[in-house]
């Protein structure tokens, strides 16, 4: 059976830590659930992690559809949250209600996520009110990072931070069962977590929020171009494949590979006569 919203919602109630990762693609979705993950997020950083963008503004709702069903194909257990990309839902309401739906209905994903604050307060209302979940996300919001002047920590001012504030409240009264804080100050993040009553996810905002979220990539070492100080690596898949891809080039251009034990055999009758019939034909008066 999978995770709801509301066995999310239930952790912060009980003060379980709520664990939650990125996945793109049917193996590691189904790698992620097998491990226990409950909560997914099929996010937009698939832009950079997975197609080699400089940023998640050029991630479109058929990437993103694309990589929601082999997500899905891949979990069994796992409530599974999907990024809304750039202008699917900022231009009115009505292209946000069908580009959520779209994510649901066609991807089947569990809920969907949208960046902002309170100028998108009335979007999610209208959404929930659908019958579709939500997930909030403020802070440092990547689709704006041009907005925003690059990706910096956010909330640092008093006026910036009472604003986060205002942005999680406002996410919360229009039903979001959960937000995500980026690259928000601890203090700030703990304050926020112990005023709402639904779940904040932290990335890169201190240990006080009721989950956390890691780019997958990042966790296991996978992607190398740069490292975020909010990022533990678990792992470095990334020289693994390397050195195995080396070890692989090698044993190639020197015949050790592959061996008898990588090759199939065939009946040796069959083979026998195969080799009489490429015997040259000789000749007779």
């Amino acid at each position: 059976m999978r995770v709801t919203i509301n066995d999310i919602k239930a952790m912060k109630r009980k003060g379980q830590r709520i664990p939650m990762l990125t996945a793109y693609d049917y193996p590691t979705a189904k790698l992620a659930d097998e491990a226990g993950i409950p909560f997914i997020l099929v996010g937009d950083s698939l832009g950079q992690v997975v197609l080699g963008y400089e940023s998640t503004v050029r991630v479109t709702m058929e990437d993103m559809l694309h990589h929601i069903k082999a997500v899905m194909r891949g979990t069994q257990r796992a409530l599974v949250v999907a990024d809304m990309p750039f202008m699917s839902y900022q231009s009115d309401v009505s292209t946000a209600i069908r580009n959520a739906g779209r994510m649901l209905q066609e991807g089947g994903a569990g809920a969907v996520k949208l960046e902002g604050g309170e100028y998108v307060a009335e979007t999610v209302r209208r959404i929930v009110e659908c019958g579709i979940p939500v997930q909030g996300h403020i802070g440092l919001t990547p689709q704006s990072v041009h907005q925003l002047g690059g990706y910096r920590v956010q909330g640092k001012t008093p006026k910036a931070a009472a604003k986060l504030i205002r942005d999680a409240q406002a996410l919360e009264e229009a039903g979001a069962f959960s937000i995500v804080l980026e690259s928000v100050p601890a203090p700030l993040s703990r304050i926020i977590t112990q005023r709402l009553r639904i779940p904040t996810i932290g990335i890169g905002a201190g240990p006080d929020c009721d989950g956390q979220v890691q780019v997958l990539h990042d966790m296991l070492g996978m992607f190398t171009d740069f490292v975020p100080k909010h990022a533990k690596r678990y792992a470095f898949l990334a020289e693994a494949f390397k050195q195995a891809t080396a070890q692989y080039i090698k044993e190639v251009q020197d015949g050790a590979f592959p061996t008898e034990k990588e090759s199939f055999t065939m009946d040796e009758a069959v083979l026998a006569e195969l080799t009489a019939d490429a015997r040259p034909k000789v000749a007779t008066d």
